[in-house]
């Protein structure tokens, strides 16, 4: 590794301590914070397998429970049913924390279940088949939200990656060659000075008397 063009001095030398203690306590925190992510990550992996398993249960039930309905009563009058029923949903965003991290999530609020096939002469197959879907509506609503914070955690997760790569194989390395060049010029000088101090010393030691 190739050490940073800067000046051998007692500064630099400082300075390069400072910053190789930073640069390793960074790597550290965010080695911590990697770890974390990709545990979170995993674990909303585990959730997007179970919600896959959960809807496709439920469009198992809802789709055939649509076709029974529309062989039974006809396509006219099943449209009829669905403009007489008024069964209202709320789609709200909230906040989600992972790894402390802050996500924008969506949550669907379901009306309260009701009973419809005794008003304006429905069909009792109706509420199956609202059940049904208002039900693939909140899975589908859930699945859109975790894949969402999936992608948000993977791509954090990348980005920190290269952050603990750039320091662990690039900026700590180039750092610690850095600090060694100086304090190996800084003892070479400091060798050097001390055999010119002896030599003047001997020197002086050596005259004859009466020299000056």
């Amino acid at each position: 590794m190739s050490k940073l063009n800067i000046a051998p001095t007692k500064s630099n030398l400082l300075k390069m301590k400072e910053q190789l203690s930073v640069s390793v306590d960074g790597y550290e925190l965010l080695e911590q914070k990697r770890e974390i992510l990709v545990m979170e990550l995993m674990h909303m992996v585990e959730q997007v397998k179970m919600l896959e398993r959960d809807i496709d249960k439920v469009i198992e039930s809802a789709y055939p429970a649509l076709r029974n309905m529309l062989m039974a009563a006809g396509g006219d009058r099943v449209e009829q049913i669905s403009h007489s029923v008024h069964y209202d949903f709320t789609i709200r965003e909230k906040p989600v924390t992972l790894g402390g991290m802050r996500f924008s999530s969506i949550d669907v609020e379901l009306p309260k279940r009701e009973l419809f096939y005794s008003f304006m002469g429905t069909l009792a197959d109706s509420d199956k088949v609202m059940v049904d879907f208002f039900k693939l509506l909140s899975l589908l609503t859930q699945m859109a939200s975790i894949r969402t914070i999936v992608w948000k955690l993977a791509t954090e997760v990348r980005k920190t990656q290269r952050r603990v790569n750039a320091l662990d194989k690039m900026v700590i390395p180039q750092t610690r060659e850095t600090k060694k060049y100086i304090e190996s010029v800084l003892e070479e000088r400091e060798r050097e000075n001390v055999f010119v101090l002896k030599s003047l010393k001997n020197r002086n030691n050596t005259k004859p008397e009466g020299e000056k």
